[in-house]
């Protein structure tokens, strides 16, 4: 592709991907054909919208890191937004956020600058010891 090709994926508009609120071996596929679909169709920034999921186990992530590197070799970004602490915590604990950049908000993730969210809040569960009085 030429430079004038990079510069018009670069100023496309954001494709958003609704994701399920459950990703697993049964839907898979059918998303990341939805991804796929959005990063052949030559949008610069694909947003793979996790807003309403609540679980991700390793078929969907398995089906991001593809996403993912179809992107890269498409010279796009695929970009994730993950409100669900249980959903970030699978995501962190297999190093996604260092793959992929995640973000709290969609209208974060919308912005072409944006940068992601390193520093996400998980809810950290406290030990019977610890005490607040």
């Amino acid at each position: 592709m030429s430079d004038t090709g990079h510069l018009a994926r670069a100023q496309a508009r954001p494709v958003v991907v609704t994701l399920p609120a459950e990703i697993d071996i049964t839907n898979a596929d059918r998303i990341g054909e939805a991804l796929s679909s959005a990063i052949a169709s030559g949008a610069g920034i694909v947003i793979a919208d996790m807003t309403d999921t609540s679980f991700c186990n390793s078929s969907g992530i398995s089906i991001l890191v593809l996403a993912h590197r179809q992107a890269a070799a498409n010279h796009a970004e695929l970009r994730l937004v993950v409100l669900s602490a249980a959903v970030l915590r699978a995501l962190k604990l297999v190093r996604m956020d260092f793959l992929l950049p995640i973000y709290s908000s969609l209208d974060a993730a919308l912005t072409p600058e944006a940068a992601p969210e390193r520093e996400l809040v998980t809810p950290v569960l406290t030990g019977c010891g610890d005490s607040h009085s």
